[in-house]
């Protein structure tokens, strides 16, 4: 059992960043994307630390999957409920310490501008996506999950996986053009 700690603890703080940002993209509110991962988090620790490591990474995302899933569904009895849609908030990426970080490849001024630009792009388009095809997206391309993965973690066909991901792709290229032609 002690083995087991450090192990989980390393795998979590190995996928954290990149849930939250999944999770993010999803809610478009940072607290609520917080509040998701560490569910997320808490709920693999306490119901699968005893699965073998290899499956934490398609659980984990799983239930990231499945938090941000009931999180759809309670905001929309929410905003039927209240009788109009909460305004979304988004974070500014500038406000991300990483981002700040200077560049270890000594990119020229015009060169990281270019590249923040076009990340803002990117994290705008992201957020025009579907749902469905944003994390199809994010779990394939950012976790470089298999297609078996990311229908596991979706709960869906591997065949809905290619769809939204081919999708995903086929919108994201026409509006960043532009950025990576």
């Amino acid at each position: 059992m002690g083995m087991e700690r450090p192990a989980m603890d390393d795998f979590l703080a190995s996928v954290e960043r990149q849930a939250f940002r999944m999770a993010e993209f999803a809610t478009r509110n940072a607290d609520e994307a917080l509040d998701i991962v560490q569910d997320a988090m808490i709920s693999l620790v306490k119901h699968y630390s005893t699965k073998p490591d290899t499956e934490w990474r398609p659980l984990f995302f799983q239930i990231v999957q499945n938090r941000i899933r009931d999180w759809h569904r309670k905001k929309s009895v929410r905003d039927r409920w209240n009788g109009m849609r909460q305004l979304w908030q988004s974070r500014e990426i500038d406000d991300d310490p990483i981002q700040n970080l200077a560049d270890p490849k000594g990119k020229t001024p015009g060169e990281q501008t270019a590249l923040k630009d076009s990340t803002a792009a990117l994290d705008s388009a992201l957020q025009t996506l579907p749902w469905r095809q944003q994390q199809a997206f994010l779990l394939r391309a950012w976790e470089e999950m298999s297609v078996a993965e990311t229908a596991r973690a979706m709960k869906c066909s591997e065949g809905s996986v290619k769809t939204h991901y081919s999708r995903a792709l086929h919108t994201l290229r026409n509006l960043l053009e532009d950025h990576w032609p």
